[in-house]
């Protein structure tokens, strides 16, 4: 049996020259399976969730946050924070949005695409699914979020991706095409804050161009913002290694908290990057789709965040 990263792999569900799909035990999940294409791979959980729980090079560091006292512990009342990568529906409700997620999921492996669906959450009648597809080579995954409504009676909400990252890093993320004055006169994105938020944070630091939030464990004091961008990504910068999403982004009036395609939140824990979807009236027995698409990239140095120096290393990236 072969051991790595807390991973105990028990046998290939399914083997191609280029994407393999394992059944594994991650850290206490006997029910986890690993998808990898010998380059990157990610672990998505059986157990619990929908969750993809670490997404990294083979071998190497795990770009997501993991909960020590929550891994391969399950059936608790309520809900969990865990770590990795999850679903929610939006605008945040504390009953609605937080449906626990502890249970065991379906796992379905057809050739090289792996979906997660959870049973109907008694909560809320909906019923959410996570599917994961892998480049056979390089680093990209195209992860689709389906939430269904189970419901007896139409439903209105948002399709909500967070992926919590690891501790230490900084998270970017950039505003729509800016322009010039008088040459562009009218608004072109929110830009959305929460009571809590401080703009005055030094884990702040905005240009023209870019937004950045450092991950910083010794300040535990929460912050969050909001924007819009059609083109939304959201980065992280751990080490010399990137991580990014993409999420193609709708009208802003149709968005939930203000208009927001994007978020991202800090404490002293981690740092989360969120993508939104629009709010939609969805009937009983339809669903609604949330496209992620994430890539990683190696030997990544930003000597200042500028404009200039967060245009040499992230625009060949976003436009490739």
């Amino acid at each position: 049996m072969l051991r790595t990263l807390g991973l105990a792999i028990l046998f290939t569900m399914t083997s191609t020259a280029a994407v393999k799909i394992e059944k594994a035990n991650y850290k206490g999940w006997p029910n986890s399976y690993r998808v990898t294409n010998g380059e990157v791979e990610l672990i998505i959980t059986g157990d619990i969730g929908p969750r993809i729980m670490r997404y990294g090079f083979v071998g190497g560091q795990n770009f997501f946050k993991e909960f020590e006292e929550g891994l391969g512990k399950s059936g608790e009342a309520t809900w969990q924070p865990r770590g990795g990568h999850r679903i929610w529906v939006g605008p945040e409700d504390p009953v609605y949005t937080y449906a626990p997620d502890n249970g065991p999921v379906k796992i379905e492996v057809r050739g090289e695409v792996l979906e997660a669906t959870q049973p109907v959450e008694p909560l809320t009648g909906l019923q959410k699914q996570i599917i994961v597809r892998m480049a056979p080579t390089g680093t990209d995954v195209e992860v689709l979020h389906r939430i269904r409504n189970a419901h007896s009676m139409p439903l209105e909400f948002a399709p909500w991706a967070l992926t919590m990252m690891a501790p230490g890093g900084i998270g970017i993320s950039g505003f729509p095409p800016r322009g010039t004055h008088p040459e562009n006169l009218l608004p072109t994105n929110p830009l959305v804050m929460w009571a809590f938020t401080d703009l005055g944070d030094p884990r702040w630091t905005f240009t023209k161009k870019y937004l950045v939030l450092r991950q910083d464990p010794n300040r535990k004091e929460p912050q969050k913002v909001g924007l819009w961008n059609r083109r939304t990504w959201g980065a992280y910068l751990l080490g010399s290694e990137l991580f990014l999403k993409r999420y193609e982004a709708v009208d802003p009036s149709r968005h939930p908290d203000m208009g927001c395609s994007f978020e991202t939140f800090t404490n002293g824990e981690m740092l989360e990057l969120e993508t939104m979807g629009p709010v939609t009236r969805v009937v009983p027995g339809a669903a609604v789709e949330h496209i992620e698409r994430w890539s990683l990239h190696r030997n990544i140095k930003i000597p200042a965040f500028t404009d200039a120096e967060l245009d040499k290393v992230l625009l060949p990236i976003l436009n490739r």
